[in-house]
């Protein structure tokens, strides 16, 4: 199932599978290691939903809401 990063809950891990967006945006994601394949988990989120808290490749990273939107991951439907 694709999900967008700022739709996870605390605790829900997953797969990149697209980064959107334009121009700056685009390419600040992609340097701080927000690329295809790449697993993230969702470690925290504040009261209002930003900033959000995720670890991506061993490291610890916060975005805000807007940049979350873009990214879309593959999760396991839960049975």
């Amino acid at each position: 199932m694709l999900k967008r990063l700022v739709d996870f809950k605390i605790g829900e891990s997953g797969l990149i599978k697209k980064v959107e967006g334009e121009g700056r945006l685009r390419r600040r994601l992609l340097d701080m290691g927000v690329t295809p394949n790449a697993n993230v988990y969702l470690r925290k989120k504040a009261p209002l939903g930003d900033p959000l808290e995720i670890t991506i490749r061993g490291y610890e990273l916060t975005l805000r809401k807007s940049e979350a939107e873009l990214v879309y991951l593959e999760t396991e439907e839960v049975k």
